[in-house]
C-alpha cells in the first residue's frame, strides 16, 4: 500500500479505498490527517457550507420484545408488569405535538413482538395517513422479518403492504455489527447479516429508502467494523437505496452486556470512525454524527470529520435513553451549535430531499 498520506490524498479526489486500506488507515493514519481528508470529502459532496437537521420523533410502540439482545435495556417480555403497546390516540398526540414544534417525520420502532401481524402494522399507518400530513420513517429489518414470519407472507409481501398503508421508508435499526461473529455473541436470537441487508435489498427493489446503522463498542474488532462498512457499501453500489450511514457508540448502562467488562469507545476513536465511514463509503452521500450517544460536544466537533447532518433534535427517544444516554438538544441549540462549528444550519426532511428551513 501506498504511504497512508497519499493514500488519503487519492481518497480526498474520489478514488475508492479497499478494506485492506481502511484497516491501516484507521490504525495508523493521524487523526488530524484522517479528519482533514474526511472534511474536504464532505465539502466536496456538499458545497453549500450547510449542516443539516431534522425534527422528528422517535415513537416506540411497543417495548415487547423476543429477542433478548444483551445490549439492550429496553425491552420486556411478553407479561411483564412493564410491557405495553401504546394505545393509537397516544401515538397520535404524540404526533401532534412533533407538528406543533415544526416536525416534519416520525421514527416509530418497537421490540419485536411476538403477536403483531401485518394487519395491526396497517391499521396503525392508515389511521396516522388519514389524519396528518407526516413522513412514516418505520420498522427496522428485525421488526419486518417479524411481521413476515408471524404473518405468513414474504417479506416483499409485508413492504407491498405496509407500503399501501403509509410507510414512507425504513430506518436501519437493528444493524448493530454486520458480522455474524458478533452478532451471535451479543444477541444470537436476531437477524443475520444476510437478512439484515436482504430486508433492505428488498425494500430498495420497491422503490423505498432506508438509512444504515453500526453500533461500535460490542466487543468487535477493527476489522469487524470495515466488514460491516464493505456490506454497506457493496449493496450501496447494487441499488443505490439508502440515504445515509448513522455510526453510534453502545450505551452500557442497565443492560446484560455491561457484564463483559467491555472497553468504552473513546471519542477520539468515535471521531476516528466516523472520518473513516466517511472516506470508505464513497457512495453514501450523507453521514450523520449521534450527538445523542456521544454528546454535544464531541457531536460538534464531528462536523469537521466528515459529518453533514446532526441527525434529530429527539422530542423523543427511549431505547437509547433506556441504556443511559441522556443528552437531549432542541432546535435553537442544534442550531446554535452548527454555527458555531462553521455551517449553515438547515432543517431538513427525512429522506434529505428537501430543506424545510
Amino acid at each position: 500500500m501506498r504511504s497512508i498520506s497519499a493514500k488519503l490524498e487519492s481518497a480526498a479526489a474520489g478514488l475508492r479505498v479497499s478494506s485492506e486500506e481502511a484497516v491501516r488507515l484507521f490504525e495508523e493514519a493521524d487523526l488530524l490527517e484522517l479528519a482533514g481528508t474526511a472534511d474536504r470529502i464532505r465539502a466536496r459532496l456538499h458545497p453549500d457550507n450547510v449542516i443539516s437537521y431534522i425534527i422528528d420523533r422517535n415513537i416506540n410502540y411497543t417495548n415487547v420484545c423476543k429477542e433478548f439482545c444483551s445490549f439492550c435495556a429496553f425491552y420486556r417480555v411478553k407479561g411483564d408488569p412493564e410491557a405495553y403497546v401504546l394505545p393509537d390516540h397516544v401515538i397520535h398526540k404524540k404526533i401532534e405535538e412533533t407538528i406543533s414544534l415544526g416536525g416534519t417525520g416520525i421514527l416509530m420502532q418497537g421490540g419485536v413482538h411476538p403477536d403483531l401481524k401485518i394487519d395491526y402494522y396497517e391499521r396503525l399507518l392508515s389511521g396516522i395517513k388519514q389524519r396528518y400530513s407526516i413522513h412514516c420513517h418505520c420498522f427496522s429489518p428485525p421488526e419486518i422479518l417479524n411481521i413476515a414470519r408471524v404473518s405468513k407472507l414474504t417479506v416483499p409481501e409485508v413492504f407491498r403492504r405496509l407500503k399501501g398503508a403509509g410507510l414512507d421508508s425504513m430506518p436501519g435499526g437493528g444493524g448493530e455489527i454486520l458480522d455474524d461473529e458478533i452478532r451471535d455473541a451479543i444477541s444470537p436470537l436476531k437477524c443475520k447479516t444476510d437478512e439484515w441487508l436482504m430486508v433492505h435489498r428488498e425494500a430498495h427493489r420497491l422503490g423505498m429508502r432506508t438509512t444504515a446503522t453500526m453500533m461500535v463498542g460490542v466487543g468487535e474488532r477493527i476489522d469487524h467494523r470495515i466488514r460491516h462498512l464493505q456490506r454497506l457499501r457493496d449493496l450501496q453500489d447494487e441499488t443505490g437505496g439508502f440515504t445515509a450511514f448513522i455510526p453510534w457508540t453502545f450505551q452500557p448502562e442497565n443492560t446484560e452486556l455491561a457484564k463483559r467488562s467491555l472497553p468504552e469507545v473513546t471519542a477520539a476513536e468515535y471521531l476516528r470512525l466516523l472520518a473513516l465511514s466517511r472516506i470508505y463509503l464513497d457512495n453514501f452521500q450523507n453521514i450523520q454524527v449521534s450527538w445523542l450517544t456521544v454528546g454535544l460536544k464531541v457531536g460538534q466537533v464531528g462536523l469537521r470529520f466528515g459529518s453533514n447532518d446532526m441527525g434529530s433534535i429527539m422530542i423523543e427517544e427511549n431505547v437509547i435513553s433506556a441504556a443511559g444516554a441522556r443528552n437531549r438538544a432542541n432546535d435553537a441549540e442544534l442550531r446554535r451549535i452548527i454555527e458555531d462549528a462553521g455551517f449553515r444550519p438547515r432543517q431538513r426532511t427525512t429522506l434529505y430531499e428537501r430543506y424545510v428551513n
